[in-house]
């Protein structure tokens, strides 16, 4: 995890634009380079580092000798890269998993180099050879990336929009900041004055191809047909693979904890796969929650289960609160379940930074997305349609999900890792007849619970709890997160402003006070970006006023211990 920026065409002192790459400075706390571009005075690229591996060589932009004109700056892990070294012969002159972007690009140019890396990237890659600047973002956008272009060819890109929205330049910039869309890269060519002009916008990788790089995986081809008892052991070998290679680091490894199915099979199987490789360490887990709330009973029989060293941070409704600002200053965001659910990863997140020295964290997303564990999926009128449904929110992760836990955990230095989105796992589990991936007798994600049934890495009641919201998980039975937010967040804001809401902000306008509150905040830092979020996050086929899932029928909480 690190922080990248780059502007080409600036018409502005370029250590005056230097001050806006300090704004993602907390995403590399370990070291910073701010380097121009030979024969293009107006070209820089700025790079924020956490070391994670090969600490020595690590810095970027990555420049080899075999390739002088080629200058690289990635935010990402790519888990394959020795693979293809093996596959292709590549001679690395460094540790660093990044430079086999450069040998790809040198071997089959900007197509091969996205499609063959396994792992979570963005990437500005610069051809002064050629005179070419490439970005690139993985399929599900689990590494950030925004850019500004302005009509005269000034490009500005960077992990967070915060480093871009106040950029000088001779036309407007503000109107233009916007994020760069996963599994796709575009090519521009790159002028004698330093300025871009793009050629092509390409889609690289769809969520339901199985991937390029595929054919160079640790893991044989799987064997083929849809019974049940081939389905599962493939899920098993799949998602075991997903972990065991984001085991990849030189820091500490810890796993997020909530005790629902999704953190508890990813810290089971982490467990199981560092005593394999003989990792020296106790796996520390982390939990947050109002004392005992569902989330903290639950993440406690999980890790005696599992046998890991077990935090509990304790959520204080007065911290919480007081950390709403902060946190949609971090996510970039006004989306209401966004912002309810971050405020307990970001105080996590925060314990994780000054308590521990785990650095390395894994983490549940994804997977409700992909196998359907949302609540509302009960509701789905056929199974083709919550198959599509699945499909759309895959593809619409980096606008909700994946921000929230890239933006939580970046603010305090952490790298997530997300197993659920492995391209692998994620494309063997939609290939899957739409039939089998329903939920079943009124238990959502019926077909990953199966699948690991007979493993023991988890208690029975862990494997089929039913789904808890984030941030209802994290409050106590009798008081749900979001009402206590609701409570304080009525007193702040006024109905007269609520009822004018729509003159104020006509695009998406807010219908609550709470969504009120936190778009005024976002205004605050964030100026007409409004379009930076398309539309609310919100449950199909129910009427819904709310995101949250205890407003739904089937929402059933465990009863209280």
């Amino acid at each position: 995890m690190c922080g990248i920026w780059a502007l080409f065409g600036s018409d502005e002192c370029l250590s005056v634009q230097c001050l806006s790459a300090m704004k993602i400075a907390h995403r590399g706390p370990d070291a910073f380079r701010f380097e121009n571009v030979n024969g293009f005075t107006n070209c820089c690229f700025g790079f924020h580092r956490l070391a994670v591996v090969d600490q020595l060589y690590g810095m970027q932009p990555i420049r080899v000798k075999k390739f002088p004109y080629l200058w690289l700056c990635y935010n990402g892990e790519i888990y394959n890269f020795k693979q293809l070294q093996k596959q292709f012969g590549f001679d690395y002159q460094t540790l660093v998993d990044g430079e086999v972007i450069l040998h790809l690009y040198n071997r089959g140019g900007i197509e091969q180099a996205a499609s063959m890396l396994d792992g979570v990237f963005a990437f500005i890659l610069l051809d002064t050879a050629n005179r070419k600047v490439f970005l690139a973002r993985d399929t599900y956008g689990v590494r950030p990336l925004f850019k500004v272009l302005t009509s005269d060819g000034f490009l500005g890109v960077c992990s967070e929009a915060k480093g871009l929205i106040n950029l000088k330049h001779s036309t407007s910039l503000c109107s233009e900041v916007e994020p760069f869309l996963p599994g796709h890269y575009e090519v521009l060519d790159l002028k004698p004055s330093g300025k871009v002009a793009s050629v092509e916008l390409v889609k690289f990788h769809s969520c339901k191809d199985e991937p390029l790089h595929a054919a160079y995986d640790t893991v044989e081809a799987l064997p083929s047909g849809f019974d049940l008892e081939t389905v599962k052991s493939n899920i098993r070998i799949l998602f075991e693979n997903a972990v065991r290679k984001r085991l990849m680091a030189h820091r500490r490894i810890g796993c997020l904890l909530s005790g629902g199915l999704d953190s508890s099979l990813v810290a089971a199987v982490l467990l199981k796969l560092m005593k394999e490789i003989n990792i020296n360490y106790p796996l520390q887990t982390f939990a947050i929650g109002m004392e005992n709330s569902p989330d903290l009973l639950a993440a406690r029989k999980v890790a005696a289960h599992i046998g890991s060293e077990h935090h509990e941070v304790i959520l204080n409704t007065e911290e919480g609160i007081q950390a709403i600002e902060e946190v949609i200053f971090s996510l970039e965001t006004y989306d209401i379940t966004t912002i309810r659910a971050s405020i307990g990863m970001y105080l996590v997140s925060r314990y994780i930074r000054k308590k521990t020295d785990s650095v390395v964290i894994f983490s549940g997303e994804g997977s409700d997305e992909l196998t359907q564990g949302y609540i509302y999926f009960h509701k789905a009128p056929s199974p083709e349609e919550a198959a599509e449904e699945s499909e759309r929110l895959l593809k619409e992760l980096y606008i909700f999900d994946v921000l929230r836990a890239d933006r939580t955990t970046a603010a305090h230095g952490l790298e997530l890792r997300v197993p659920f989105l492995d391209h692998r796992f994620t494309s063997y589990y939609l290939s899957l007849p739409a039939e089998l991936r329903i939920p079943k007798n009124g238990i959502e994600k019926y077909l990953l619970r199966l699948s690991f049934e007979d493993s023991n890495l988890l208690p029975k009641e862990i494997l089929w709890r039913p789904k808890e919201a984030f941030s209802d998980g994290i409050a106590s039975v009798k008081k749900s997160w979001f009402s206590i937010l609701q409570d304080y967040i009525d007193q702040q804001v006024d109905d007269l402003l609520l009822e004018k809401a729509a003159e104020k902000y006509p695009f998406n306008p807010p219908k609550t006070k709470e969504s009120y509150y936190y778009r005024q905040i976002f205004e605050k830092h964030y100026p007409g970006q409004s379009s930076w979020l398309p539309h609310y996050w919100m449950p199909r086929w129910v009427k819904a006023t709310d995101p949250s899932a205890r407003t739904l029928k089937h929402y059933k909480s465990a009863p209280q211990e």
